[in-house]
């Protein structure tokens, strides 16, 4: 066995890494509901969240300029706050992946079940799994690979979408009038449910971009770690843009915000209103490569967390084991035991495993990265002093956007416990934060009894041989 990561991630496969880890299964199908609960307010709600995503990304860049490492965002909560915030936020990561398994193998298997209807969801979701950890545990450069064809796909598809979308709105296509932007303004306003339905929309979408922090985890197995640091997060500000703001207002241009087709499926929607034949199985394909992608890089990013924290003895020795190859074996493995639980709980209640997962997983993005904001705002100072041409990428307006982010992020946590969809996902992330929290002070409790009791041992084998 070795001892450490291998740098088996090329520039081309952090470049699409990068460029479309931001699109997830949450901007094709999840779009809609927030749409249909915001109007083109929705919009707006897309924006702000992306807009606090592009200032957590740029702190997080500035840290990882100076030290790219696989624990990334744990590293520097255990630097800059504490041991205890780097453990918990490390496990929070690794639970929220976790889930992230369990949900995007069941949504892979929903879409391949539409398919092939004579094979039970489970087993699917069972496949999709094992096929995916296989590829995982062959070298970290089989990720890297699969995910650069996945990413492509996404990109392309997006690319595709907003042109043919554009094209329609102002007139260029054959034989088409200019649909104007009457759907924006016409159907009770640009905010038809107030401006309080775009901060909820706020709190929903934000963790559909989870997802373009793992550029900062991989880039401790590229090459040229500083060199992909600095092109994801410079380029965060346009993707977010490009692919989510501008796919989002080509939805609610074209098409009346109340629409039922948008709330089951926007992309699916528009498609149909073009007139592209088989719309539903493109983005049905298009959806499963998002979903795949997500799954692939929620292996990744779990087996890399898990192994940062046993680094630091805040998690089993035995995830340091690597293979010739590189990769954390038993770290891989360990990330799945939950998907296969869920794979049962698919085949016991497949109506209710679904909705569950989605519900544990929301809030706890919002602490992740009100941790990395301070994190930065305490670690910016003592960067500057000790390693100052490191710094390649600088947080804007420090410390005042620094300051506004952990401001606007606790104010939406605080938001959640008032707002009653959001009340059960608040409370299981709390309890689950408590847990963590808890572990971590029985953990040190018993280490430090153990460190105590070792040097009593050495004391008095010192004593008798003296």
């Amino acid at each position: 066995m070795a001892d450490q990561l291998q740098k088996g991630l090329k520039r081309r496969h952090m470049t699409l890494i990068a460029i479309a880890g931001v699109i997830g299964a949450g901007l094709f199908v999840g779009s809609g509901v927030v749409i249909h609960s915001a109007g083109p307010g929705s919009i707006l709600s897309y924006a702000i969240a992306g807009m606090l995503v592009v200032f957590v990304m740029r702190m997080l860049g500035e840290m990882a300029s100076v030290n790219p490492t696989s624990g990334s965002f744990a590293h520097y909560a255990h630097e800059a706050i504490g041991p205890w915030a780097g453990f918990t936020i490390g496990w929070l990561y690794w639970f929220f992946w976790v889930i992230a398994i369990a949900l995007e193998a069941t949504a892979g298997a929903a879409i391949l079940h539409s398919w092939f209807s004579s094979i039970p969801l489970w087993l699917i979701s069972l496949i999709l799994i094992i096929l995916l950890t296989l590829t995982n545990l062959f070298s970290v450069k089989s990720y890297g690979e699969f995910e650069y064809w996945f990413s492509l796909i996404k990109v392309v598809s997006i690319i595709l979408f907003l042109f043919i979308g554009f094209t329609f709105i102002f007139g260029f296509a054959p034989d088409s009038k200019p649909v104007g932007f009457s759907n924006l303004i016409g159907q009770g306003g640009f905010m038809p449910k107030g401006f309080g339905a775009v901060l909820l929309g706020v709190a929903t979408v934000i963790f559909s971009f989870m997802g373009t922090e793992i550029v900062g985890i991989a880039a401790g197995e590229s090459a040229e770690p500083q060199k992909a640091i600095t092109r994801a997060t410079n380029s965060v500000t346009w993707r977010i843009m490009v692919f989510y703001i501008g796919s989002i207002m080509v939805v609610v241009t074209l098409l009346p915000w109340g629409s039922s087709e948008i709330l089951q499926s926007p992309f699916v929607a528009v498609l149909n209103y073009i007139g592209i034949p088989f719309a539903a199985q493109i983005m049905n394909f298009i959806v499963l490569t998002a979903v795949l992608s997500c799954l692939n890089s929620a292996l990744y990013a779990t087996s890399r967390m898990l192994f940062a924290l046993a680094e630091k003895g805040e998690a089993p020795k035995r995830f340091l084991k690597v293979s010739k190859t590189g990769v954390p074996v038993q770290a891989i493995l360990a990330s799945t035991v939950f998907s296969y639980v869920a794979v049962i709980m698919n085949y016991i209640s497949p109506e209710t495993v679904f909705l569950f997962l989605v519900d544990s997983c929301n809030a706890i993005t919002l602490i992740l990265y009100l941790l990395i904001a301070i994190s930065q705002l305490r670690m910016r100072k003592k960067m500057e002093r000790e390693n100052p041409g490191a710094l390649t990428i600088k947080m804007w307006f420090y410390p005042y956007l620094t300051y506004f982010t952990i401001l606007a992020i606790a104010t939406l946590l605080i938001s959640m416990a008032f707002i009653q969809s959001m009340q059960i996902q608040l409370l299981f992330t709390c309890v689950i934060t408590f847990i963590v929290i808890l572990s971590y002070m029985l953990t040190k409790k018993k280490q430090t009894k153990v460190t105590y009791s070792g040097n009593i041992d050495v004391k008095m084998q010192n004593n008798e041989w003296k």
